[in-house]
């Protein structure tokens, strides 16, 4: 069962942001967005130092709203949230070993969305190395380590985690060798996530309940971006606030997220505080060239949701 119930108050303001969407944006086709909205309502479960045991977390219903939720889409650097839980567990389960190194990389790759950072997690988290290409036999080996983190999200018995797939590194340039043989031909192995699997792996951390309270608080700092402009870094591509959700809130709010971007897609996963507001999660991908260099799709989607939340009425607080 899907961990968010459908609410008539979401769907109705969801199903108009996402047409004055489309009327804002033509380009934009709707098979070309999808997103998945939660609304955490008084009193709020949500960050509050891993207060909550998982089973009373779990067992407090949320209401949310979703768009193409459930479709497969390739999630860029979104993926690098499923590495920073996995890695989480790990050391948890005391099957690595903590370094200082393994710290870096960590920070680096939620921080900076570093690919070269989130290729040493991955080799961490399955014992395989990038390389030449392998013959038959090893090479089979070496998928089945890779498809180590697969087993572990299929393992949690999550609905949403059954169709995911996040056994890939993430690329500058692209794969070579053995990494662009395990992508497969007509790249069939690449990553894919919907919208739905991440909200919900991002609704653990922000409840505390991802692997541990004090590991979800681990998460959480690096997650943590701040709004204004003077402390948005210039030395990168992207800062992962401009031009995404934190583009589209107020600049004293509080955000928590990870963006992913190609030149193909552009996404973002974000939990947000915004005084006097529900406190809230959104999901957005967004595919397509055009969309993908556009960065006011994003922002401009942010900020239709975050004044819905504002509107939300006082009889559905409880």
């Amino acid at each position: 069962m899907i961990f968010f119930r459908k609410d008539e108050q979401l769907e109705n303001l969801g199903s108009s942001i996402l047409e004055a969407t489309w009327a804002e944006f033509p380009t934009l086709a709707r098979n070309q967005i999808a997103l998945t909205w939660i609304v955490y309502d008084p009193p709020v479960l949500v960050n509050t130092g891993g207060a909550l045991t998982p089973d009373a977390f779990w067992n407090h219903t949320v209401r949310g709203f979703t768009y193409r939720g459930v479709e497969r889409i390739y999630p860029a650097s979104v993926v690098k949230l499923f590495y920073l839980v996995a890695v989480h567990e790990w050391l948890d389960k005391g099957m690595v070993q903590p370094s200082k190194e393994l710290e870096r990389a960590m920070g680096d790759m939620i921080v900076d969305s570093s690919n070269d950072a989130t290729s040493l997690i991955v080799d961490v988290l399955t014992g395989t190395t990038s390389g030449p290409e392998l013959p038959p036999g090893p090479f089979e080996t070496w998928k089945s380590q890779r498809n180590f983190i697969n087993r572990y999200y299929q393992s949690l018995g999550w609905e949403e985690m059954q169709t995911i797939n996040v056994c890939q590194k993430t690329w500058g340039d692209g794969p070579y060798g053995r990494e662009r043989a395990f992508y497969g031909e007509m790249l069939e192995n690449r990553n894919m996530l919907t919208t739905n699997a991440i909200a919900r792996l991002l609704h653990s951390i922000v409840g505390g309940v991802a692997v541990s309270s004090a590991r979800s608080q681990a998460m959480m700092g690096l997650l943590q971006r701040s709004l204004k402009s003077e402390d948005l870094p210039t030395d990168v591509e992207e800062d992962q606030v401009t031009g995404f959700i934190g583009g589209g809130i107020p600049q004293d709010a509080q955000i928590w997220s990870k963006a992913g971007w190609t030149n193909q897609v552009r996404h973002d996963a974000a939990y947000i505080e915004i005084r006097d507001r529900h406190p809230y999660l959104l999901v957005l991908f967004t595919e397509g060239k055009a969309n993908a260099k556009n960065r006011e799709i994003l922002p401009y989607v942010s900020r239709l949701i975050s004044e819905a939340v504002s509107s939300l009425s006082i009889e559905n607080r409880g």
